[in-house]
């Protein structure tokens, strides 16, 4: 990076450290399509010399095959090294000397890339931008150094109780959906993937009429309109990717014990739990709080930590994806107490199915989400990830605007019946890697 290059990127820190978000009464979120079929969500935000653009395909790990496993995670890194017939230094370096950050996520629904940039040097960082998304390069060469390094990385995680525990219970909760599939692929699949599959993969999920593009920063909206269409019309023009398949639960219980010779047990246990827009998300959001999400003041914490101490830390969460993501409890404990620590976590879930919340517990569960509430949207990056999740799932456009008020809508009844519909401890699946 030179100095000028360098002076921008501390110029950009400076700025964001100055910045505070104000919460909006109202968030005004425009939308639109691009004449190749992209979905659009932009706002306007004028309080920073600054824009932040994200691009979102269907194209996680959800669309990969068990035999070609892996061919979407290695088609998105390589698409962030080497593009537009530029060495991987030449692109970092059209990146870096105008102080522009580019960035990118990726998980079993999607993939997708994003660029941070000082509104002075937008029209430069869209076209390395540009080229990333429209003519990525996969270099046979830099795909085996790639190869070899995931390998190594797969191997490592093979001695991993944390990504053992992980592999195995998506495997017992999924079965044989895609969600099964490790995001990262087999060692063996990596190790035969060929730059022809990385470019069909490209072509056939990277398209326009899956795109969803999401905008916040110093922008009109004709400027929007303009960087959209642009980013939009370069992409492959084919069909627009199917949705993942629907999940079907497990009929009953599983346990696997896997060996191990870390000092802790590492156990998970947890079912397929909900997706995005699902009708129940703010009563199962707002009772998992109390159950396992809320820390130190949740149920799992008080019954397995507090009172018996048989275990630092333990939490449940509820993953929503486009098809239902899992919901998972997790926790480690001294091996000789696995088997005591397991029960105790099932029959507290069973009993929170069972009898419920009370009103104390849910006012203050909703008192501290709320209160939360405006950390997670007090950065444009922040609410530019909701613009994300908003677009790629099809929530409503009022999502930021009326979330508190659907979290103080949240009744007990609500909690008690969305949770003895949805979670059912009799039929979990439950992983113990280092089990005695």
């Amino acid at each position: 990076m030179n100095v000028i290059g360098f002076l921008k990127v501390a110029l950009l820190a400076l700025v964001l450290q100055s910045y505070a978000t104000n919460v909006l009464a109202a968030l005004n979120i425009q939308h639109w399509t691009t004449a190749e079929g992209s979905e659009v969500y932009f706002v306007e935000n004028h309080s920073l010399p600054m824009m932040d653009v994200s691009i979102n395909f269907r194209a996680g790990s959800a669309y990969d095959q068990p035999e070609t496993g892996g061919t979407a995670a290695v088609t998105h890194h390589l698409m962030a090294l080497v593009a537009g017939g530029l060495e991987e230094e030449a692109l970092t370096n059209r990146f870096a000397d105008i102080g522009a950050v580019l960035g990118g996520s990726f998980d079993a629904d999607r993939a997708s890339f994003k660029l941070r940039t000082l509104t002075s040097e937008q029209q430069a960082a869209l076209d390395a931008f540009a080229l990333v998304l429209h003519q990525p390069d996969f270099p046979p060469a830099v795909l085996a150094r790639e190869q070899a390094r995931i390998v190594a990385a797969l191997q490592e995680a093979e001695t991993e109780p944390d990504s053992i525990a992980q592999k195995a219970f998506m495997q017992s909760v999924y079965g044989m959906h895609p969600y099964s599939l490790d995001q990262n692929g087999e060692i063996s699949t990596v190790q035969s993937l060929t730059a022809a599959q990385l470019r069909q993969f490209y072509e056939t999920y990277y398209t326009a009429k899956s795109a969803v593009i999401a905008m916040m920063g110093d922008l009109t909206t004709e400027q929007a309109k303009q960087i959209a269409a642009r980013l939009s019309a370069g992409l492959p023009q084919g069909p627009a990717v199917a949705a993942v398949p629907p999940v079907t639960a497990p009929a009953s219980a599983s346990v696997k014990k896997i060996p191990h010779p870390a000092v802790q047990a590492h156990i998970l246990l947890g079912q397929p739990g909900n997706k995005r827009g699902d009708a129940d998300f703010f009563p199962l959001y707002v009772g998992n709080y109390i159950l396992g999400g809320g820390g130190f003041v949740s149920r799992l914490t008080e019954e397995v930590r507090e009172k018996r101490g048989l275990a630092y830390s333990v939490y449940s969460y509820f993953m929503p994806m486009s098809q239902l993501g899992p919901f998972q409890i997790g926790l480690q404990t001294k091996k000789e107490q696995a088997d005591e620590a397991l029960k105790l976590v099932k029959e507290t879930v069973q009993q929170f199915v069972d009898k419920g919340v009370t009103e104390k517990e849910l006012a203050a569960a909703k008192d501290n989400l709320i209160g939360g509430f405006p950390l997670r949207i007090d950065s444009n990056s922040k609410i530019l990830e909701y613009l994300n999740m908003i677009g790629f799932y099809q929530l409503p456009l009022d999502y930021l605007d009326s979330f508190n008020d659907h979290v103080a809508q949240v009744t007990v009844q609500q909690v008690n019946d969305a949770f003895k519909r949805r979670v059912h401890p009799e039929s979990f699946a439950t992983v113990i890697v280092g089990a005695e």
